[in-house]
């Protein structure tokens, strides 16, 4: 007896089990949902990219004999003292607070022992971070945690931040589990309570003001300092253009794939664009406004390799800053610690739920017996390790395609595989000569 066939059952693309999920978690809470750890949405990003090396019509560099320079000066608009960087990528703020004081030092140790710079993030500036780091960041937030013109003199440049990728329009929060007694004293806040940072800034509302702010941290650090803007990837053109109206020495793009310790997550997966698509606006502003390189631009979100590097750089960039991949390479989403992270509920390189100070890594906790866990010396060696190895795909790459320094790639030597990629790019689809938007066509 024949048997009518059955058809197998199909899921809704739209209402999928991960959204059901989030309806039911909703449904029985009330509450938004908060999470660290980035965007986990596919948008396109420097993978859409390829290099064209040299062959015929370029000649390249030979590894072994010519040397490529990797070196990047940040500040040269107005600082007397512009930072010197060996390598283009620097380290991007995390604070204290969201990270232990193990991670912040490690951070310190890794950028200096590879030349580079770190950022202290919001919360304020450590004596583990500003003792290890050669070069010290001190970023200036809203929320003004931690601030006082002391710390802003002892920095080696100050990034006064209006925006951050994963949560542009919006500002991040710090469960009262990881506010400690030392948390507390040095962000001001009651021990235990949880914190919420403000989305904008208290004394100023727009770039004529900020024109004013910029002045004023300049003569608290007597011209000294180089003063970096840091901006989510929102409107980058616009933004850009006035971050350089209002006098920065440095503008910083972050875009949606940036990590945050904690923000809602329909901000993190729903608002800002990608690091891709952003660079070429901001690249573009500097460009009309003839401060191209005058104005140095650092580029991060989603930063993990020597060819990420080399193709921010390629479309335009000065340097660029890794967070997320720098906490991975401390000893973050380690499978070592796979049994700690099941019994939270979540898995290596899934656990995004750095905002409760549960990491079984010792890294975002500030839970004495975890953050026990992590050696800062260690974990610096294999951050210095980390960084030497992307610096060097850089350079691999930027003397196959004939250039003695990585920023001397052009985006001539690229090619996109994806529509999408071509048109944010502003680079060829690969094989022709062509681009959505490209003019004259």
């Amino acid at each position: 007896m024949d048997k009518t066939p059955q058809t197998l059952p199909r899921q809704s693309w739209t209402f999928s089990n991960e959204v059901n999920s989030e309806i039911r978690r909703a449904a029985a809470t009330g509450i938004y949902d908060i999470r660290g750890g980035g965007a986990k949405r596919r948008v396109p990003h420097f993978d859409d990219l390829l290099f064209l090396g040299a062959s015929m019509s370029r000649y390249p560099l030979e590894g072994y004999r010519e040397k490529c320079d990797t070196s990047v000066v940040l500040g040269t608009r107005f600082a007397k003292k512009p930072i010197e960087l060996k390598i283009p990528i620097t380290i991007a703020g995390m604070s204290f607070g969201a990270l232990s004081g193990q991670a912040k030092e490690a951070l310190g140790r890794g950028a200096t022992m590879a030349g580079t710079s770190t950022t202290t993030g919001d919360g304020g500036m450590t004596e583990e971070e500003r003792g290890h780091s050669e070069k010290l960041v001190y970023q200036y937030l809203p929320s003004r945690y931690g601030m006082n013109p002391d710390d802003l003199r002892r920095a080696d440049a100050i990034e006064v931040v209006v925006g951050q990728g994963a949560k542009p329009g919006g500002g991040g929060m710090l469960l009262g589990q990881k506010i400690t007694e030392r948390v507390a004293g040095m962000r001001d806040l009651p021990q235990g309570i949880d914190q919420r940072s403000a989305c904008r800034h208290p004394d100023w509302t727009g770039p004529d003001d900020l024109e004013i702010k910029i002045l004023e941290l300049r003569e608290i650090t007597n011209w000294e300092k180089p003063i970096y803007i840091k901006i989510g990837g929102a409107r980058p053109y616009y933004d850009t253009a006035l971050a350089v109206k209002a006098g920065a020495d440095v503008v910083v793009l972050d875009g949606m794939q940036g990590g945050t310790a904690a923000t809602q997550d329909v901000f993190i997966e729903h608002v800002g664009q990608p690091t891709l698509a952003c660079i070429r606006p901001a690249v573009q502003a500097l460009q009309d406004l003839g401060m191209h390189r005058e104005v140095q631009l650092v580029v991060s979100g989603g930063i993990r390799g020597g060819a990420d590097v080399a193709k921010a750089l390629a479309l335009g960039a000065d340097a660029v800053a890794i967070g997320t991949a720098a906490l991975v390479a401390l000893g973050d989403n380690d499978p070592k610690w796979e049994a700690e992270y099941q019994k939270l509920g979540s898995t290596t390189g899934a656990y995004d739920d750095w905002h409760e100070g549960r990491d079984p890594a010792g890294i975002t906790t500030q839970d004495p017996e975890l953050s026990k866990r992590l050696d800062p010396i260690a974990a610096g060696r294999r951050l210095r390790n980390y960084l030497n190895v992307m610096t060097l795909e850089c350079q691999t790459i930027a003397r196959a395609c004939g250039h003695n320094h990585v920023h001397n790639l052009e985006p001539e030597d690229l090619c996109a595989l994806t529509m999408e990629a071509a048109a944010m790019a502003q680079v060829p689809l690969a094989g022709t000569n062509w681009y959505p938007g490209k003019p004259g066509f």
